[in-house]
């Protein structure tokens, strides 16, 4: 029993990729509180340097011009899954990451080799610090960022499905346009050269459209009990 005890307190790095509005970041948040594991969720980060971007008033249709300042913002990403925190030069900006500007941008900031280069350190290095393991949810976790992670999940769901969560999170959207928008930013971050949206071979994909959240969190719990129990 001991040696078995011992195998569990190994560190399990997960990573959770799929679309907006698939229960990704719920689900990653309560796995990684329920196994005690650190939490990251990469689209904050990717959002953080958006928000720079566009309040240092950089070009968003001109590569070149955020590349030359992808490594100037200082991102600080606080992966307590109960309470996740991000900031950008010593300023919290969970609000202002989650505005319509923001996210009508992020997927032309994202498409950028260097910001890409630049943040994907980052996750790493967050990832390699997790004395636990940690959950990652991104897009490109399983299949660049971490590709030797432990487990990797891909959550799937049907657009109308991930449309009408999305929409429930914003409070007097439509829902036409929420699905439109949700298939433009798959279409873009799928199609992009560097890292695109994408299922690892080697993931376990999941999903969610007939399920409720507790039920997709009770299958990737199990999912990661299983990979620790094996490790």
């Amino acid at each position: 029993m001991d040696n078995g005890a011992a195998r569990t307190a190994q560190p399990v790095i997960v990573a959770i990729d799929g679309p907006s509005g698939t229960g990704k970041s719920s689900t990653s948040k309560a796995v990684a509180a329920q196994l005690g594991l650190s939490y990251l969720d990469t689209g904050a980060q990717y959002r953080a340097i958006t928000w720079w971007m566009v309040t240092n008033g950089i070009d968003i249709d001109d590569p070149t011009a955020i590349a030359a300042v992808a490594g100037k913002p200082e991102i600080v990403s606080g992966t307590d899954p109960a309470q996740p925190t991000i900031t950008v030069d010593g300023v919290d900006v969970s609000g202002p990451i989650r505005t319509q500007e923001v996210t009508a941008k992020v997927s032309a900031v994202s498409a950028v080799p260097e910001v890409r280069a630049r943040i994907t350190e980052l996750q790493r290095s967050l990832a390699a610090a997790a004395e636990n393991g940690i959950v990652v949810e991104g897009r490109d976790i399983g299949t660049t960022v971490l590709p030797d992670a432990d487990l990797k999940i891909f959550l799937t769901a049907s657009a109308e499905a991930r449309a009408a969560r999305r929409s429930g999170e914003l409070k007097g959207s439509d829902l036409h346009s929420t699905r439109e928008a949700l298939i433009k930013r798959d279409a873009a971050d799928s199609s992009r050269k560097t890292s695109p949206l994408a299922k690892a071979d080697d993931a376990v994909e999941v999903d969610t459209t007939d399920l409720t959240l507790p039920q997709v969190i009770e299958c990737v719990v199990t999912l990661v009990e299983e990979k620790r129990a094996g490790k």
